[in-house]
Order: C-alpha cells, then structure tokens, then sequence
C-alpha cells in the first residue's frame, strides 16, 4: 500500500467516527513536541569565531553576581571589554540573566567548566547526561554566542583532571562527548576553546590532550609573568609554536597576568607587541589583587598609573590590527 493510500484511509477512519477523534486528540496532546530553540545567526557566530579585530577579555572578582566590576575595568582601560571569563563546574547552570547583560554590553561569555575530582571517563559514559543536556539547552535558548571551555589547562599536573590525574584519552573521549552532546541539543552558539598552560617543563605533550579539528574552535593558553626575566617569547612563544605545528585555528591568551614584581608596566609594550605579532584573536587579562607570594601577585591594572598608561596605549595598537 502506498503511503498516501494509508494516510488517507487513516484519515477518513477518523473523521468517519468520533471516539477514534477524541482519541487521536488525547495522544496528540499527551505526546510531549520537542522544544523549539533559537538558532544563533550564522553571522553573529562568525563574528566572535574569527573576529575582524582581536578581542580584549577580563577576569574580575564578584562576577556572575555584578556586572559592575567588569564596567570598572573597561572604564580604566577605556574600551569594553568583549570576553568576560567565569569559571564553575559540572553540575552548574549556565548564568543566563547574567549572559545577557553581557550581551546587552557588547560582550560574549567566556566559560571555564572545570570537572573537579569527577572521573572523565564517567562523563564520556554519559554519566553526567542529566545536566549535560540540560546546560546545553540552557546555552541554546539564550540564543547568542558563548565561549566555552572544559578541563581548562589539562596540560599541567596541577589540577585533578590532569597530566598524570587522568588519562589523556579520557579527557579527549570527555571533551568529544560534551561537544556531540551540545550539538544534538542544538546549541550551534557554542564556541569550543581548548585550553592550555604556557608552562612547558613538567607539563604533558600538546598532542596527547588534542580532540582534533572537528571539536574545536580556538586554542587558549593562560600564561603569567612572575620573574624580572620573563617576557612574551619566554612566556608564550614555546606554546604558540607548539599549537601551530597541531592546528591553525584561532589563538586566544586566556588567562594573562603581568605582576608587579615581574615589572608590569615596563613589560606590557612586549606583551601587545607579541600578541600583534602572533595574530591572536586577543587577550583576557587577570585583573586580580593576589597576595600569595610570587605566584599570586597583584595583577590588577586599577591603581597603577603607569601601568594603565601602558596598557591603554598597547591596547589601541593591537585593536586597529585587522585579522
């Protein structure tokens, strides 16, 4: 029997007797529709995956509860800032009143979802499906851009889903999974950042934690400058060579700090110089007060004339370069 036969002889049936009616009615209504959700304009994506200037970001404290601090730190530097970096962990929910004042600003989200002591394979299992899909669906209905990032700094020891914590094939199954997960739920908004650690002594080799093209959109490197000696070619140079021999996709420092016993005004010419230099899609800045000794510096720019000086002038020269 034809399809359109069988359709149409369905049809008439019911129309032919009220209680088939009344029945078709009830299960149509029982029958839960899939939830329609916003598809991100291809242009709006493609503006922040490949922006026509680099992109200046801020980590500041007391964020997602105001959006104050961030407003502070443009004001400073005079430019808005375009990235807003936040961290949290699995289980979470996607800020999303916080995510649209960003966006009402001019701003994207830059999100740090870190797994804790959860084992990556349970998360690659579906363990973890729950909230996956439901963190997902949260991103999608925002229906704006949100960078996303997950296990941040894998590279290094120092966190528990790390180099010699987990296995580097657990991390890559665990990414793969969140990022299929994500698309099924249709949250084409997603910008997938990769994100390493500049340091290159006691750390894993790049390759072992690679997802591969198809899951990735930008690679981040965080890297801080703690000695007199330390510059952007000692910093980061090692690791942007590193990625580029692995992927051509676009380079952002995700996590960038200059403290004041590295000498943070008379080093942030060199920082923007390089950035220019390399093409990166930009930089998000620390701007932290830490008190903890030579790695918890004050990286904070508010406060320090000299230092913000330099930055603003460093800023303006790298945001006129066109990528």
């Amino acid at each position: 029997m034809s399809r359109i036969r069988l359709v149409l002889g369905a049809s008439l049936a019911i129309a032919a007797s009220p209680a088939l009616l009344a029945g078709a009615m009830a299960l149509m209504h029982s029958v839960r529709l899939p939830e329609a959700v916003p598809t991100v304009p291809v242009a709006e994506i493609s503006a922040v995956r490949h922006p026509a200037h680099p992109l200046l970001g801020v980590f500041e404290h007391g964020v997602p509860e105001s959006y104050a601090p961030v407003q502070e730190f443009g004001r400073a530097v005079r430019h808005t800032p375009r990235l807003v970096l936040l961290f949290t962990g699995v289980g979470s929910r996607f800020p999303s009143g916080f995510a649209q004042v960003a966006h009402q600003r001019g701003a994207t989200l830059l999100i740090q979802i870190n797994p804790s002591t959860i084992p990556l394979r349970q998360i690659a299992s579906g363990a973890y499906n729950g909230w996956l899909r439901g963190y997902a669906r949260q991103v999608a209905r925002f229906g704006h851009p949100v960078v996303l990032g997950f296990g941040h700094e894998m590279n290094g020891r120092w966190y528990p889903w790390g180099y010699t914590q987990q296995p580097a094939s657990a991390f890559i199954a665990a990414w793969r999974h969140i990022v299929t997960v994500f698309r099924q739920e249709g949250a084409n908004g997603a910008v997938w950042l990769w994100t390493i650690s500049h340091h290159i002594k006691y750390t894993a080799p790049l390759r072992k934690y690679w997802p591969g093209e198809r899951y990735v959109d930008w690679v981040g490197i965080d890297g801080y400058y703690y000695h007199r000696s330390d510059n952007y070619s000692g910093v980061f140079g090692h690791q942007i060579r590193r990625v580029r021999a692995i992927t051509h996709d676009p380079i952002l420092l995700s996590e960038v700090g200059i403290g004041q016993v590295a000498g943070q005004t008379a080093k942030l010419p060199g920082l923007f110089a390089g950035a220019e230099g390399d093409n990166l899609a930009g930089l998000v800045w620390f701007d932290v007060a830490q008190h903890g000794g030579l790695y918890k510096q004050d990286w904070r720019l508010e406060g320090h004339r000299a230092a913000l000086t330099a930055f603003r002038r460093g800023l303006a020269g790298l945001l006129t370069q066109r990528r």
